[in-house]
């Protein structure tokens, strides 16, 4: 989920399956919205981009983020300059951008239960784990949040008012109401008939999640996730 970072200030959407060993396959696409876009051009023409390149360059992006801990396989595509979609594998959903230096994964827990073919995942992001999940995402992800001052990425401690307020002082209104806007929603297939959810909404083994793109930016309060399955 920290990875739809990658897509401040747009609509995004990820469908997908989690199997019963762990990994999963998602399928994503995202449209950035119109001055999303232009900040992301005229950042990349800062740094030396030429013209023609996509706002979200799925080229540069994939080759970035095709080392990101847990990822198998990665395909992205630019249907055209703002939108970017693709899918990509995970060998397991706790081994997805798994600290190296710590034992486990610090933000997502996945457990099954053999006795009856059932399992757990929680998600959890705080203030604590968003700066070093960052840490192993591209170089274009944490350069675009760090320009948008997002607390994520800059470590100051905001409130999404406040947030959102700075973004405007520096960018304009539109810019802050795209981000106040934008929502990411998954929808994920778990391999069993799900029992407990939190933070969504469950039909038989589908979890729908919709998830406001400032709680990830700001994390003013922690992001908790859970789902069981029998």
């Amino acid at each position: 989920m920290f990875f739809l970072c990658l897509w401040v200030s747009c609509s995004a959407q990820v469908q997908g399956s989690l199997h019963s060993e762990g990994s999963a396959d998602l399928i994503l696409k995202a449209s950035l919205e119109p001055r999303a876009a232009a900040l992301i051009d005229s950042l990349s023409r800062l740094g030396g981009g030429v013209a023609s390149t996509p706002a979200l360059d799925a080229q540069a992006i994939s080759r970035s983020m095709s080392a990101a801990p847990g990822i198998t396989a990665l395909t992205l595509r630019n249907p055209n300059p703002t939108t970017l979609e693709g899918t990509i594998a995970l060998l397991r959903a706790d081994a997805f951008l798994a600290i190296p230096e710590k034992a486990g994964n610090t933000f997502i827990r996945y457990e099954q239960a053999p006795k009856n073919g059932g399992g757990k995942l929680r998600i959890l992001l705080d203030r604590s784990s968003g700066p070093e999940l960052l840490m192993l995402l591209s170089p274009e992800v944490r350069d675009y949040l760090s320009a948008l001052m997002a607390p994520v990425a800059t470590g100051e401690t905001l409130t999404q008012k406040e947030y959102l307020a700075l973004v405007q002082s520096v960018y304009g209104k539109g810019l802050a109401e795209e981000i106040a806007s934008a929502k990411i929603t998954l929808t994920i297939d778990f391999p069993g008939t799900i029992s407990v959810i939190q933070g969504g909404k469950a039909t038989k083994n589908r979890g729908v999640f919709t998830i406001p793109l400032g709680d990830l930016l700001v994390l003013e309060r922690p992001l908790r996730y859970e789902v069981a399955w029998q």
